[in-house]
C-alpha cells in the first residue's frame, strides 16, 4: 500500500526547483456549480494539482472551492500545486500581467504555481475571447510574436507571483524556437497525449532539456469508440484488476509524464486518484498500439476544440 500510494502521488521536479505533483485535476467543466462539488471531491480524494484558465470561464468556482479546502484546515496553499493559463486574446504584452491578476484573483490566491499560455496563437485583443469576422473566421493578431508574449510572461516571475511559466497545445518546433531564445525556460509543456498520440520526439526534446511533458485527453474525452474501450487497455485492465482509466494514467506517469484527468463526481475522482504501477510487459504492450489519432485539432487553429459553446 505504501509503494502506491508514493506512486500515485509522485512529484516531478521543474526546472525551477519545484515539483508538480504527477496526478492533476483539469477543471475543463462548463457548470459552474459541477465545478465547484467535481474540485472538491477531487481535493478530497488526494488530488492536490489543480489545472485552470481563462478560457474555461469557471476559475471564480475553482478558486471557492480550493479555498474552503484550504480553510478547513486540512491542507496548506503549499500543498496544492495551481495552474492556469494567458487566453488568446490577450498575448499583447501590454495584457499579459493584467489577465494574470485577473486569473488570480478569481481563484482567490496571492501567487500561482504555474502560468501557461494557452495557445501559440494570439487574436485580435480585446474582451471578446473569440473575435471573428464576418465569415465565421477568427481574427488574429499578426501585430506580436510568441517572443513578445513570453518575454512579458518572464516579466510575472521577476515579480514574485508567478513560480514557474510554460506553453500548451504548441508543436515542437515552435517550443524549440522559444526554448532557444527565453531567458526563463518553459517549466511545463501541456499537450494533447496519449497511446493513440504519443508524441515521442517531443517527449524526449523535455526530458533532455528538463521541461515537464504535461499530458490531456489521456481518457479519450468521452469520445467512443475510443482509448477506454481499446481491446489493449482492456485486457491489460482486465489482468491487473484495474479499470482502463486507471490503466492509462499509469502508463502515462510512469512514462515520466504529469497527466490531466477530469472526473465529474467522487467516485470518478477516487478511481482517477487510485492508481498504482503497471507490470513491464504491459507498458510495452501499451506502447506498441499501432492507432494514430489526434482528437483535438486545437494546434492548427488555436480554437480548443473541446469547449463547448457558450463558454
Amino acid at each position: 500500500m505504501r509503494e502506491q500510494n508514493e506512486f500515485r502521488r509522485k512529484k516531478i521536479l521543474m526546472n525551477n526547483g519545484r515539483a508538480i505533483p504527477a496526478l492533476g485535476f483539469g477543471t475543463l467543466i462548463p457548470d459552474a456549480a459541477e465545478t465547484i462539488t467535481a474540485t472538491r471531491d477531487a481535493l478530497e480524494a488526494g488530488f492536490r494539482h489543480f489545472d485552470c484558465a481563462e478560457r474555461y470561464g469557471n476559475e471564480r468556482e475553482v478558486g471557492r472551492a480550493l479555498q474552503a479546502g484550504l480553510a478547513a484546515g486540512r491542507i496548506a496553499r503549499e500543498d496544492i500545486f495551481v495552474t492556469t493559463k494567458l487566453w488568446n486574446s490577450n498575448h499583447r504584452p501590454e495584457r499579459v500581467e493584467p489577465a494574470f491578476e485577473a486569473s488570480l484573483d478569481r481563484l482567490g490566491l496571492n501567487h500561482l504555481d504555474l502560468y501557461l499560455i494557452h495557445t501559440p496563437f494570439a487574436f485580435q485583443p480585446g474582451d471578446d475571447q473569440d473575435p471573428r469576422d464576418q465569415n465565421g473566421n477568427v481574427l488574429y493578431d499578426h501585430e506580436v510574436t510568441l517572443l513578445d508574449t513570453w518575454r512579458a510572461m518572464e516579466r510575472l516571475v521577476d515579480h514574485g507571483k508567478c513560480r514557474a511559466i510554460g506553453l500548451s497545445d504548441i508543436g515542437l518546433n515552435e517550443l524549440k524556437t522559444i526554448y532557444e531564445s527565453a531567458r526563463i525556460k518553459p517549466a511545463v509543456v501541456q499537450v494533447e497525449s496519449h497511446p493513440y498520440l504519443p508524441e515521442t520526439e517531443l517527449l524526449g526534446f523535455c526530458k533532455e532539456k528538463g521541461i515537464v511533458f504535461l499530458a490531456f485527453a489521456l481518457l479519450g474525452h468521452g469520445m467512443k469508440p475510443g482509448l477506454l474501450e481499446d481491446p489493449v487497455i482492456s485486457a491489460i485492465a482486465a489482468r491487473v484488476v484495474k479499470t482502463p482509466a486507471q490503466v492509462l494514467l499509469a502508463w502515462a506517469v510512469q512514462r515520466g509524464t504529469a497527466v490531466l484527468t477530469t472526473p465529474r463526481s467522487a467516485a470518478r475522482a477516487r478511481e482517477n486518484f487510485d492508481i498504482s504501477a503497471l507490470p513491464e510487459d504491459a507498458l510495452d504492450e501499451i506502447n506498441r498500439i499501432q492507432t494514430r489519432q489526434r482528437l483535438n485539432e486545437v494546434v492548427r487553429t488555436g480554437v480548443p476544440g473541446f469547449i463547448p459553446q457558450g463558454i
